[in-house]
């Protein structure tokens, strides 16, 4: 507690602090709520991992220059700067994380009265996520600088497919021949996949502010369920708009777990589809290109084939970057999300005309 009292006095609190308490289980950073006495805003404190993020001083400027962005929209628009985006709090110095020798650590501010939800239990629940990741990028959608790319070829199939290439030659933990059925997978979507990924390389989809984690936890709620800000922008970087719509509906459509056994539990919900991308249109259609429209559904398969890919090569690789709960976990990741991936080409023509019906609207 000492040690966090300290690294806390380092930056521009108000108030006094009279506690520090964990906060979740984060998978990459570890977080912190620090509450303050009397009126003084509480604060979540947050140890940044440079192991995944290897540059955090170009993340932190990442997230210092889009939520400035962002607060000059809400104050243009007469909103409440301090609950509809993350203010970070800087150094007494005036920087932006404080660097221990060992670990960088940042602050924010608490939004109080705010909600976070898992899961997407209800058509509701994923028509205000849509809507909150719409949102997020529309208000975005005139912010002309280029970002730091924080982690390397993040969705970037081409890099992906170096990765995998490399991956199958080095056949490190020496599973590559047990692996043709689900090699085959892969191979005979990579001509499909780098011809999406060309059409970003050639600016038909132009790059936008993307947040990169679109999970519903990573957006705050007010106590009526109403959509206050995003959260969680470590990953905020430069690419097509494109994949954080896809990753949502990996994430929020699927009918069983990333790791399921049980292939029968993994499908995609149509409906839960359909009610997200009318939450995500109703604030973003007016801010996307034609071209970004008509690949909105193909980003779904993208970003779950991506992910097909990156379990099944971490096996491959003997399990260096998933942390794993059993011998061939990975291995069961891939197939869970094989079937998801299978479930949405299978509906791929009913996603496109969910998407052209909400666009007539």
């Amino acid at each position: 507690m000492d040690k966090l009292r300290s690294i806390v006095s380092q930056f521009a609190l108000q108030g006094d602090i009279i506690d520090i308490r964990p906060l979740g289980a984060g998978f990459i950073n570890d977080t912190y709520i620090v509450a303050t006495e009397g009126v003084a805003p509480n604060y979540i404190l947050q140890r940044k991992n440079h192991a995944i993020f290897p540059d955090v001083p170009a993340m932190m400027d990442n997230i210092a220059r889009v939520t400035a962005h962002l607060k000059a929209k809400v104050e243009a628009a007469g909103g409440d700067t301090e609950r509809k985006v993350l203010t970070v709090v800087p150094t007494h110095g005036g920087a932006l994380y404080y660097f221990d020798g060992e670990n960088y650590w940042a602050v924010c501010k608490f939004i109080e009265g705010s909600v976070t939800h898992d899961v997407a239990d209800t058509p509701q629940l994923a028509y205000m996520g849509g809507k909150g990741i719409g949102r997020f990028q529309a208000m975005l959608a005139d912010f002309a600088e280029p970002l730091h790319e924080v982690i390397k070829g993040f969705h970037n199939i081409r890099w992906r497919f170096e990765q995998w290439d490399r991956a199958l030659a080095e056949d490190k933990a020496g599973r590559k021949a047990t692996l043709k059925e689900e090699i085959e997978w892969i191979e005979s979507r990579r001509e499909k996949m780098l011809a999406f990924w060309t059409m970003v390389e050639r600016g038909e989809l132009p790059l936008r502010v993307t947040h990169n984690d679109t999970k519903l936890s990573n957006i705050l709620f007010d106590e009526n369920d109403e959509v206050l800000c995003v959260i969680d922008l470590d990953t905020v970087m430069s690419s097509t708009s494109l994949n954080d719509f896809g990753d949502a509906i990996r994430s929020y459509t699927n009918t069983g777990a990333e790791d399921d056994k049980n292939l029968d539990n993994v499908s995609m919900n149509i409906e839960i589809f359909k009610h997200y991308a009318a939450g995500y249109l109703s604030e973003r259609r007016a801010t996307m290109s034609a071209t970004e429209r008509e690949w909105l559904p193909f980003s779904a398969l993208y970003i779950t084939y991506e992910q097909v890919l990156r379990f099944l090569m971490d096996y491959i690789d003997g399990d260096t970057y998933y942390k794993i709960c059993y011998a061939d976990h990975n291995l069961v990741r891939t197939h869970a999300q094989y079937r998801l991936l299978q479930s949405m080409e299978a509906q791929y023509e009913a996603m496109r005309s969910v998407i052209e019906e909400l666009l007539a609207e």
